[in-house]
């Protein structure tokens, strides 16, 4: 299933044809131009099939049963695993932990990790910029433990400055950051971040829900310590989610959940816990939709993480260059410019129109956006902004959508009349 970087950028419409649903038509007959991925992407057939496959050939519980369908289970399940490992590029697949989706992982780090080793006035440091899955379990933590947050400033463009980096690390124990704005796209500097902050003594959870899904991501190269991410967001199925961690934090860490499947043994009065990566993952597994996840994986390096990354960037320019005709009649795009600093995201107001109202017109065309504040509030009141309208692009994308987003504008500044 081999793709070149020229077929994506060219758009080709066999890519298409891999997604069913982008061959529907809307219930006013419009073809569906889907611009919604940073809230959850599209699913292949290969990955609908994959559940379906499940289900009807070897459905069984894993890790307990000797007979065959529940050893193919297994093998399947944690062959998933392996293929995360693979595409983190961490060191073994226990470093990879099973969870519902990314805010899962967060809080398992923020419950097991956080509990023991954050205490009174250490500080627990996060960016402008966060979504409030990657905000909210640390101001939690920070009440149960006396910990004190503070942030890493965004500039009006939603870039971080980290001129004030190193005064912000003193007495910080962990350091929780977007690899990508899910509001803004912006791109930040994960490395430099990781390694400052490691020469300070604080660790570091990355939020890469926006980053796995359009780019190579490799931990070790980033360093990172904790790494999150979202099956839904990179063409697999919902309710299931990583939690990447070095192995000689996630031995040190307690259970997060306990129950079933995660001891070694129990009697009446203790139990003793079983080793990574099942020490977190207590009860029966998400098991279908990790082997499909798994699927996902096989055709996203299918691919190419770098050809769909060059895809988006081509993509991005074109977006930049075609909707700056409408900026004199008030467009507003928010965060950065450069499609090399950003990743598959627009976020954009249209005059006085609100960002619901410009999202219901596109609708009717078939347009699907994202309006409001994305689960980022405090970034809105930092840029001043109630809500925004965003279009997020990924690998099915091609440059017909985009003329289809900019007609849809279009029709929006006629309806308001704007001139």
């Amino acid at each position: 299933m081999s793709r070149t970087a020229s077929a994506l950028v060219a758009g080709e419409r066999d890519v298409r044809a891999d997604f069913p649903i982008l061959g529907e038509r809307t219930s006013r007959g419009k073809r569906l131009v889907y611009l919604d991925s940073a809230a959850t992407s599209q699913k292949p057939t290969v990955v609908i099939d994959a559940i379906e496959r499940y289900y009807r050939e070897y459905n069984a519980n894993i890790h307990r049963g000797v007979y065959e369908i529940a050893a193919r289970a297994t093998d399947a399940f944690e062959e998933a695993r392996a293929k995360v490992a693979r595409f983190l590029n961490a060191a073994e697949s226990a470093e990879i932990i099973w969870t519902r989706n990314a805010t899962e992982a967060i809080n398992l780090v923020a419950w097991s990790w956080g509990g023991a080793n954050l205490h009174e006035g250490d500080v627990i440091l996060v960016s402008e910029l966060e979504h409030h899955s990657n905000l909210v379990p640390w101001q939690l933590l920070a009440e149960r433990s006396g910990s004190r947050l503070r942030f890493i400033p965004v500039n009006d463009r939603g870039e971080l400055q980290l001129d004030t980096l190193d005064a912000l690390l003193e007495g910080c124990k962990l350091v929780a950051i977007a690899h990508v704005s899910n509001t803004l796209g912006t791109i930040l500097p994960i490395a430099e971040v990781v390694a400052r902050a490691h020469a300070a003594g604080a660790i570091v959870l990355v939020d890469g829900a926006q980053a796995a899904p359009h780019m190579p991501v490799d931990v070790r190269a980033l360093d990172a310590d904790f790494y999150v991410l979202s099956a839904h967001k990179m063409l697999g199925p919902t309710g299931i989610g990583v939690l990447y961690g070095k192995r000689a934090l996630l031995d040190a860490m307690p259970p997060f959940l306990s129950g079933g499947d995660m001891i070694r043994s129990v009697s009446y009065e203790r139990s003793t816990f079983n080793e990574l990566p099942w020490k977190f993952e207590a009860g029966t597994s998400n098991i279908a939709d990790a082997i499909a996840f798994g699927s996902a994986i096989d055709y996203l390096e299918g691919y190419g993480m770098e050809n769909i990354r060059a895809h988006e960037r081509a993509l991005l320019a074109y977006a930049f260059e075609g909707l700056g005709a409408l900026e004199e009649r008030g467009l507003a795009i928010y965060g950065p410019h450069d499609p090399e600093r950003s990743s598959g995201v627009i976020s954009m107001n249209f005059a006085d129109i609100h960002a619901h109202d410009l999202a219901s017109i596109l609708d009717t065309e078939g347009i699907c956006i994202r309006a409001g504040h994305h689960c980022t509030m405090p970034l809105m009141g930092r840029l001043d902004l109630a809500a925004t309208a965003r279009a997020s692009f990924y690998l099915y994308n091609d440059r017909s959508d985009v003329d289809a987003l900019i007609t849809g504008l279009e029709k929006a500044a006629a309806i308001f009349r704007l001139s």
